[in-house]
């Protein structure tokens, strides 16, 4: 039997754990998610006006950075933060000093399951991270270490240790996440389907990252879970989780670390303007026809064993190739160096040679 499969009580890692939220609106959302999170620390970043005060509900351990502590901290290198677009939330998975982030947009509330009872997002998304992977092998009842599953026969008893878990990608009832056209042809579709599994994403393969549910393990991977530039003075927006998602899959991929989607779910309220979104994604529709087979093809050289030097190396390799697509790439690539940079400034211990605990498959 997996090891991981008897009943035990999930850790709270109430002491190793930052919640990530990025918003421009006060906060009055908390207050549905007391119960789950009124005893971990909060990282709120606040983005446009930064002369807006942002009310946050009382009894909430939080700290708070708008534009100016954001030009503050970083000084020249804050150009890599983006402004007027949620991807500022990347801010604060780098001055974050805990080895998990679970990050969650404000207008994402408490989820009910099948039976009625609330979900705790929060406490998936641990038992996500704090259980191993399998991205070398499917099992074909999803997550082998859940309560009631196991490896099933013809899984190779060799992989069955797993691989650390990096990220714990959730999902949504209500509001899918869908782009701009697909919202427009579809305006009043509801995701209602409850799905109770968790899968481990085979390696190879990449996803679609959505960042209003999303849990990962900072010391494993949090160098590569840059949000780009997006928003304001920049030709693209809404693809800042999709980008960050490619970039860590790849990576994850090279050094032998693991991601899950599936559960948790969230209820995701209300629905944006596919208008606007429209504006902001169409050149991402387009350019995702290149983005795309240039991340599968990618490759990181073997002597890259940490995600710094992982990323650095992607870096170049966007400058090269996706330059070519457009001038913007360049931009972007310059923006994951100073990224980079930033992240080492600001954690300089982590920063220098942490290799991942995964060993990469020969």
């Amino acid at each position: 039997m997996a090891e991981y499969s008897k009943v035990a009580p999930t850790p709270l890692l109430k002491d190793e754990l930052d919640i990530v939220i990025p918003t421009i609106r006060n906060l009055d959302f908390l207050e549905m998610w007391r119960p789950f999170f009124q005893q971990y620390h909060l990282i709120i970043v606040q983005d446009g006006d930064p002369s807006k005060v942002i009310k946050v509900p009382e009894g909430f351990d939080y700290e708070l950075y708008n534009r100016n502590d954001i030009n503050r901290i970083l000084g020249p290198k804050a150009s890599c933060i983006s402004f007027k677009d949620s991807a500022c939330r990347c801010f604060g998975y780098m001055v974050s000093k805990k080895k998990y982030i679970f990050t969650i947009d404000d207008d994402c509330f408490v989820a009910k399951d099948p039976s009625g009872k609330d979900i705790n997002a929060l406490e998936q998304h641990i038992k996500n991270l704090l259980s191993p992977s399998t991205p070398f092998f499917f099992n074909t009842l999803y997550d082998p270490y859940r309560e009631g599953a196991d490896f099933v026969r013809g899984y190779p008893f060799s992989l069955r240790e797993g691989i650390p878990t990096a990220v714990s990608h959730g999902l949504w009832l209500n509001i899918p996440d869908y782009d701009a056209p697909t919202q427009l042809v579809k305006p009043l579709e509801r995701n209602t389907r409850f799905v109770d599994a968790v899968l481990t994403i085979p390696k190879g393969t990449l996803f679609p990252m959505c960042g209003m549910n999303l849990a990962f393990n900072r010391e494993l991977i949090g160098p590569a879970m840059y949000f780009g530039l997006m928003g304001d003075g920049q030709p693209i927006g809404r693809y800042d989780d999709m980008w960050a998602g490619w970039c860590m899959k790849v990576i994850c991929d090279h050094l032998g670390l693991g991601v899950k989607t599936g559960l948790p779910y969230i209820w995701h309220s209300k629905a944006s303007n596919p208008f606007v979104n429209l504006k902001k994604e169409y050149k991402g529709i387009y350019w995702q026809e290149e983005l795309i087979p240039f991340f599968q093809s990618a490759t990181i050289p073997k002597d890259c064993t940490t995600v710094q030097g992982c990323y650095l190396e992607l870096s170049k390799q966007v400058k090269a190739k996706l330059g070519k697509v457009d001038d913007y790439f360049i931009k972007l690539a310059d923006a994951m160096v100073t990224w980079v940079e930033a992240w080492d400034e600001l954690n300089p211990v982590e920063g220098k040679a942490v290799e991942a605990n995964g060993v990469v498959p020969k």
